[in-house]
């Protein structure tokens, strides 16, 4: 799988950015199909950084209801990224 199609986008919530500047845990939306191994490469490749864990996760789409219709919006996955110390990505500390 190619790096630069792994990865979706990265997740910039409240919660997202508390773990980040606690903890050093980055948050990725990413392919249903990528693996641990693929996020780690990817991230590697990309900004060239040392890649402790990689914690993967499904979200369940959330029921939403308009009049009588109802209708589901898709899983995504997501992964959660721990670097080594004294690594970071520029992506999120330019912010």
């Amino acid at each position: 799988m190619q790096p630069y199609s792994v990865i979706i986008k990265p997740l910039l919530s409240e919660k997202s950015n508390d773990v980040r500047e606690e903890t050093g845990q980055y948050t990725f939306v990413i392919r249903r199909d990528a693996t641990k191994d693929d996020v780690k490469k990817a991230i590697n490749k990309i900004w060239n950084a040392k890649v402790d864990s990689v914690r993967t996760l499904i979200t369940r789409g959330k029921i939403k209801r308009r009049g009588t219709n109802f209708s589901k919006p898709i899983k995504t996955k997501k992964a959660i990224v721990t670097l080594a110390k004294g690594e970071t990505l520029p992506l999120f500390e330019d912010q």
